[in-house]
C-alpha cells in the first residue's frame, strides 16, 4: 500500500509523515511537494518525493500515479482553494487512487465560520468523485497563537475581539496523528470526523497560559471587531487581513470554535495536548 500526503513540507504535512514513518516503510510513502528543495530531509529518510502544484493538473496526475491512499491537505490560498482541490481530486481519480482523506473544518456544512465555504465545496467534490473517502474536519490549531506569545512578551496583553468565546484547540501534532490513523487503518471510509481539543478554553485562560510562558503578567483586553481592525492596521497589517482576523475573532465570540466532540482523542487513543503544553512547545520551536 502506497500512501501520499500533499503539502508534505508544510507544518501539518510534515507531522503526518513523521507519524506514518513510525509504522510504514519510507519507500511506501509519497511526499507531494511544490518545492523539492524543501524536501531534502524527507528524501534522506527514504520517502518518495514528487513535485506537483495544486494549480497544475498534469503534474498532480503524475505525482499520484501508483498511490493507493491520499491525504489532501487543504491549500493556503484562500479564494482559490476549490479549483485547486478539484485539480487534486480529479488527478487522484485519473491516477487510480482508491481512497482520499481531506482536512476540512469543523461543521463545514452547517457553520457560519468565515473559512467554511471552500471546505464545504471541496467535501461535495470529493463525494461526487466516487472515491472512497474520509473527511477530517479539523478544529483550531493551538499553534495559531504563537504570534500571540511573542506579542504578550512585549506588551503584557492579549488584545482580541473574541469576547467570552471559547476555543477547543488542539496541537497540530494531534491532528496529524489522527490523519495518520485514518490513512493507515480500515473502517474509516465514509466517515466524517469532527476533530477538536478535549477542552474549550477562553481568552482569560489563554492569558493565564501566556503568563506562565512569558514570565510576566499577561491580561486579556477584549475589544470590538472595529477596534481590533484599527489596532492591527496601526501595527502595519493591511485592511483586508485585519478585517479577516477580526472576523475570525467574531466567529470565536459566536462559539464557532468551541465544539468539543471527543472524536480527536478517540482516534489517537490519548487526550489532546493541553493549551499550555502545546503553546510552550510551539513558542520554543519558533524562537
Amino acid at each position: 500500500m502506497t500512501i501520499a500526503v500533499t503539502g508534505a513540507t508544510g507544518q501539518l504535512g510534515r507531522l503526518v509523515l513523521d507519524e506514518l514513518l513510525t509504522n510504514h516503510e519510507p519507500a511506501a510513502l509519497v511526499a507531494v511537494v511544490r518545492d523539492a528543495g524543501k524536501a531534502g530531509e524527507l528524501r534522506a529518510r527514504g520517502v518518495q518525493v514528487r513535485v506537483a502544484d495544486y494549480s497544475d493538473p498534469a503534474s498532480l496526475e503524475v505525482a499520484l500515479t501508483g498511490v493507493d491512499r491520499l491525504l489532501l491537505i487543504s491549500g493556503s490560498e484562500v479564494g482559490s482553494r476549490v479549483a485547486q482541490h478539484a485539480n487534486v481530486i480529479n488527478a487522484a481519480k485519473a491516477a487510480g487512487v482508491n481512497f482520499i482523506a481531506y482536512t476540512s473544518v469543523l461543521a463545514a456544512d452547517t457553520t457560519d465560520l468565515i473559512l467554511a465555504p471552500e471546505h464545504k465545496a471541496t467535501e461535495e467534490l470529493i463525494r461526487a468523485s466516487g472515491l472512497e473517502n474520509t473527511i477530517l474536519r479539523n478544529g483550531w490549531y493551538t499553534e495559531n497563537y504563537v504570534q500571540t506569545v511573542a506579542t504578550a512578551r512585549q506588551t503584557g496583553a492579549v488584545v482580541a475581539a473574541a469576547g467570552d468565546g471559547r476555543v477547543a484547540s488542539a496541537a497540530r501534532a494531534d491532528y496529524a496523528a489522527a490523519a495518520a490513523v485514518v490513512l493507515s487503518s480500515a473502517g474509516h471510509e465514509g466517515r466524517v470526523y469532527e476533530l477538536s481539543g478535549d477542552y474549550a478554553w477562553d481568552f482569560k485562560e489563554l492569558a493565564t497560559a501566556l503568563t506562565e510562558i512569558a514570565g510576566r503578567e499577561v491580561v486579556y483586553q477584549p475589544v470590538t471587531a472595529a477596534e481590533l481592525v484599527e489596532v492591527l492596521t496601526s501595527a502595519g497589517l493591511d485592511q483586508g487581513t485585519a478585517g479577516f482576523l477580526a472576523a475570525l475573532d467574531s466567529d470565536t465570540q459566536a462559539g464557532l470554535l468551541a465544539t468539543v466532540t471527543g472524536d480527536l482523542s478517540g482516534l489517537i487513543g490519548r487526550p489532546t495536548t493541553p493549551l499550555l503544553q502545546a503553546l510552550r512547545s510551539a513558542a520554543a520551536a519558533a524562537s
